[in-house]
């Protein structure tokens, strides 16, 4: 009888290996390669099926294909929708990843019990019995659907009873818990996760079935698993939340039948998530007085502009090295925008500890924060406040000049909606007009002009 071969696989990218090592030297990563059993040799003359429908594959002309009319199923949450690109897309395999109990199977549960009525729907559990799937249901007060769940973790025996129900949606919790008969090791392995949801995404596709997967995440908060598990999907969602806020924010880093970088914003109640519609309520905090060190900036997260406050604390430092702190942008680029208000401003802040926080828990990574950082930390520094009904937005590089940034109009828009009555913005996203409804709207070019602005 032959020896089965055994391989060392990295976790992290699914590079396999002969012999055991302390680092992968495919990417890097340490401690993580783990053993597992290679697969069989493919037969001679057996070969693997290369579409998923029953037509055989043509080779066709760019200019002559006709791709037919998607019709999308609405999830009946708006800001799922808005995430997903306007709702389910047939077919399509959507994976969603977030920390434990950040609400992922609350979230489904909710949309299945929504869409059941309307369409077959189906739910796995390989982490719950039934039986506490439906005490969940009873305090969504979801229990009385007409939705198909099943309490099972190997994948053969799920398609097979999945086919005669013929459902238009179905949902894995969780792919890691799942297993193929045809690998032989254990689940969560990173051949058992590949090889089974390599199985899932071929019956998606050849059924039209919308899938959902959910995933653990490591512990640097990236989904567990080979690497390739999101290049197999269509739609990568993760869900973000602080420790101690009952907010929760679903943000697309992949989407084949949307916009990237889409956010929907929930929060967290007795009764489940509920969708926030107004974003923007949630990230500002209401002063009665305008207080020094905060500064309103206009965010914009895929289609949507956002309002948030961006709150600075400049204190002289006790230590040697002063600190730099930063939760929501960049530290690396609080460190460079401080050296630009130094250089281009003629603001010494090297013997000052610089602290700045997002309100809200909110992750802004875009540049266009630069310009409300940099005065928001100025206005601590001279614990002046910048004004009650004022909005900054801005690009700031590194000579001193202040850089546009996309969608100029909509963010004076949504600020304005709000009742802000002033801004200042780069003098490239000045409107044609000095005026935006009643807002009052400053171009600067400059660093020094933007300090000027707010003197």
């Amino acid at each position: 009888m032959a020896r089965n071969k055994t391989v060392f696989i990295c976790e992290s990218c699914g590079a396999s290996h002969a012999k055991w090592a302390g680092q992968c030297s495919d990417c890097g990563a340490w401690n993580t390669l783990v053993e597992s059993v290679a697969a069989a040799p493919a037969k001679p003359g057996a070969s693997a099926p290369t579409n998923f429908g029953n037509a055989a594959p043509q080779v066709e002309r760019l200019n002559a294909i006709r791709p037919a009319e998607t019709a999308r199923t609405p999830t009946g949450l708006s800001e799922l929708d808005r995430v997903l690109g306007g709702g389910l897309v047939p077919g399509s395999v959507i994976l969603i990843g977030g920390d434990p109990g950040i609400g992922k199977s609350t979230l489904l549960l909710q949309v299945l019990a929504q869409l059941s009525a309307a369409i077959p729907a189906l739910y796995v559990t390989g982490e719950e019995s039934l039986e506490q799937v439906h005490l969940r249901a009873q305090r969504l007060g979801v229990d009385q659907a007409e939705l198909a769940v099943l309490a099972e973790t190997c994948v053969e025996r799920v398609l097979a009873l999945a086919k005669p129900q013929a459902p238009r949606l179905v949902v894995i919790d969780s792919v890691q818990t799942v297993f193929s008969q045809a690998v032989t090791s254990a689940p969560g392995s990173v051949s058992q996760v590949r090889e089974s949801a390599s199985m899932l995404v071929r019956f998606a596709k050849a059924t039209g079935t919308a899938l959902i997967l959910v995933g653990h995440v490591t512990k640097e908060g990236t989904i567990a698993g080979p690497r390739v598990l999101e290049h197999m999907v269509d739609t990568v969602l993760y869900f973000e939340a602080e420790a101690s806020s009952r907010f929760r924010v679903i943000r697309a880093v992949k989407n084949r039948f949307g916009a990237v970088n889409e956010l929907g914003v929930f929060a967290m109640s007795s009764a489940g998530l509920k969708q926030v519609t107004n974003p923007s309520a949630i990230f500002l905090s209401r002063h009665e007085t305008a207080v020094p060190g905060s500064a309103v900036m206009v965010t914009r997260e895929g289609s949507r502009p956002m309002l948030v406050e961006v709150q600075a604390l400049v204190d002289e430092s006790q230590l040697h090295n002063p600190r730099r702190v930063a939760l929501g942008p960049d530290s690396q680029r609080l460190a460079m925008l401080l050296a630009v208000l130094h250089r281009h401003g003629g603001i010494p802040l090297g013997d000052q500890d610089v602290f700045v926080n997002v309100v809200g828990g909110m992750r802004v990574t875009e540049t266009a924060a630069d310009l409300a950082v940099v005065l928001a930390a100025l206005s601590s520094f001279r614990d002046r406040a910048l004004g009650e009904r004022l909005v900054i937005f801005g690009e700031i590089g590194l000579a001193g000049e202040i850089r546009p940034v996309p969608g100029g109009e909509e963010r004076l828009s949504e600020a304005a909606k709000h009742g802000f009555t002033r801004a200042i913005v780069p003098k490239a996203n000045m409107p044609r007009s000095k005026r935006v409804g009643d807002m009052e709207v400053v171009g600067v070019a400059r660093l020094s002009e933007a300090i000027d602005a707010i003197s």
